[in-house]
């Protein structure tokens, strides 16, 4: 995928989109911190349900860590691996008291210091709390980079250095959550939806399941378009 194409791509998603964000639910900073930390090889439609219980009884640190480990269990027996989130919860929480007030740290370094929390959690809580140019690749985001040609690579790190090299300025900041939504909606894993896809003639995919859709592709097309051969 050419210079050219890629602002294309993204003028699409902004327009389809232009004001995409988490959905994950969140009214502060920890509990948008916690609640990415939930998420790993879990929905955020099974992580909300867990996090809206979670968060009426407890949603700082001092008072999940009032809570003790037993207790916090209970809450997150829902979601997968809740037993050692729940002790990675715990130690973050203890973290966050006794290192940073409380506060979630504007920092990489010391988010992923934080127990439960890698690359990909820090740099989600780094674009969405604190809104830098980062990008955070989780399943959808690699599949789509592949898929598409936008930013092939064979690792998670490779895909992150490609894509905050080729995405353009202006887009930088909500490109992830364009291409989180854009994976979980129409570019799905097992069978992506072509035929409803709005870059479909701009995807460089083979197998295709279906012809692309000038009614989608044309809908949400910019006046920076340029003509596309439909794969």
């Amino acid at each position: 995928m050419n210079k050219t194409t890629r602002r294309i791509f993204f003028q699409r998603l902004a327009a389809q989109r232009p004001h995409p964000t988490t959905e994950l639910i969140y009214n502060t900073g920890f509990e948008l911190l916690i609640a990415v930390l939930l998420s790993a090889q879990s929905t955020d439609v099974a992580v909300n349900k867990v996090t809206r219980q979670l968060y009426a009884v407890a949603n700082t640190p001092e008072a999940i860590l009032a809570l003790g480990e037993v207790q916090l269990e209970s809450y997150l027996k829902t979601i997968g691996l809740y037993r050692s989130k729940a002790r990675n919860t715990l130690a973050t929480c203890q973290i966050l008291r006794d290192q940073h007030g409380s506060e979630v740290p504007h920092d990489r370094a010391a988010l992923e210091a934080l127990p439960g929390v890698g690359r990909k959690t820090a740099n989600v809580v780094l674009n969405t709390l604190f809104h830098e140019p980062v990008m955070a690749v989780d399943t959808h985001i690699f599949r789509v980079a592949n898929r598409t040609k936008l930013a092939p690579g064979k690792t998670v790190l490779a895909v992150e250095m490609g894509l905050m090299k080729h995405i353009p300025k202006e887009f930088m900041h909500d490109a992830h959550h364009w291409l989180i939504l854009h994976g979980r909606y129409t570019c799905t894993a097992r069978k992506p939806d072509c035929g409803a896809c709005i870059v479909c003639d701009l995807c460089d995919y083979h197998q295709k399941t279906t012809q692309c859709n000038p009614e989608f592709t044309g809908k949400y097309a910019t006046a920076g378009d340029k003509p596309h051969v439909q794969q």
